[in-house]
């Protein structure tokens, strides 16, 4: 089993910053990608940004150009940097691991982390 610890929420200003972090309990095998989803509430859980085991990313269109995706394998981390952001960004963020098996895919999550966006 795989435990994933996000840091890095809070509550910021419309035009700020914040990163957020997530840190695997250990190495994984057979890792395909990482990253992060939101849920506003009422809504469903929506993919902000992936980052797969090439280094490849992918955004979601509301993030393009103002979020950024990094990974550092060394410490079985990914993180998400978050500029200019906006009081519809507000939501609990998700980290998501995915890990090839042989059965399959697996996919773990993290507990999330309250990002709220005030005007």
């Amino acid at each position: 089993q795989v435990q994933l610890v996000e840091s890095g929420g809070g509550l910021v200003q419309a035009g700020g910053s914040l990163r957020l972090s997530c840190a695997a309990s250990r190495s994984i095998l057979g890792l395909r990608a990482m990253g992060w989803y939101r849920q506003a509430p009422g809504n469903q859980r929506d993919m902000v940004a992936v980052i797969d085991s090439g280094g490849r990313t992918n955004y979601a269109d509301s993030v393009k150009g103002r979020f950024t995706i990094s990974s550092d394998t060394a410490k079985n981390t990914v993180y998400l940097q978050m500029s200019s952001l906006k009081p519809e960004d507000t939501a609990v963020y998700y980290c998501n691991l995915q890990q090839r098996g042989v059965v399959g895919i697996s996919d773990y999550w993290g507990q999330g982390t309250q990002v709220t966006v005030s005007s």
